[in-house]
């Protein structure tokens, strides 16, 4: 018997079935990764990337969550040309031979209220993937009043070692910079 006719019977005879996960394709528009580094322990510098894609699958009643995200590096933007290429260059985020980050997350954590608290997944950037765990500080789904579809996302935030990637330029006469804080933004469309 499939799924389909597997949930048809079990609601006519009054099983209660298990939810399901709702899919979720990313929107581009609402949704970027920003990064905060240490200069000199005198200043910050930043920067984001943007038209990230992928999908979220999200099942509120279940409390489960997954989300994979491609983060394309041609997009890194730092305002100033100069540097942005400086980051995109071998030393750091080598984008000729590693074009995408990638982050997968299957692990989502909750509160008691049912609220998302943390998204434990893999960070793939530069070759190498390490876990990371994303901590949300806002996770919400509204009806779009643009176009009646349902959107989930948040507001998500780590700090990651950057030493972990192998991106070790100027740790030594720069130490604080090992330590980057990411800010990533989610918005997704329910399919």
């Amino acid at each position: 018997m499939n799924r389909l006719a597997g949930i048809l019977m079990a609601t006519l005879l009054g099983i209660a079935v298990p939810a399901m996960a709702a899919n979720y394709k990313i929107e581009p528009l609402h949704t970027n990764a920003r990064f905060t580094l240490d200069h000199f322990a005198t200043s910050s510098n930043v920067g984001g990337f943007y038209n990230l894609n992928g999908e979220l699958q999200y099942d509120a009643g279940a409390k489960t969550g997954a989300v994979d995200i491609t983060i394309p590096l041609s997009t890194l933007d730092t305002g100033r040309s100069e540097f942005t290429k400086h980051l995109q260059s071998k030393p750091f985020f080598n984008v000729a031979q590693y074009p995408i980050m990638h982050f997968v997350s299957h692990n989502w954590s909750f509160d008691k209220e049912g609220k998302v608290r943390a998204l434990r997944g893999q960070l793939t950037m530069v070759g190498q993937t390490h876990p990371v765990t994303l901590r949300a500080t806002k996770f919400n789904c509204y009806k779009s009043p643009m176009n009646q579809s349902q959107v989930c996302g948040g507001d998500f935030e780590a700090v990651i070692d950057r030493s972990q990637w192998g991106i070790n330029e100027y740790l030594t006469a720069m130490p604080a910079s090992r330590y980057v804080k990411l800010n990533i933004q989610i918005e997704a469309i329910k399919q």
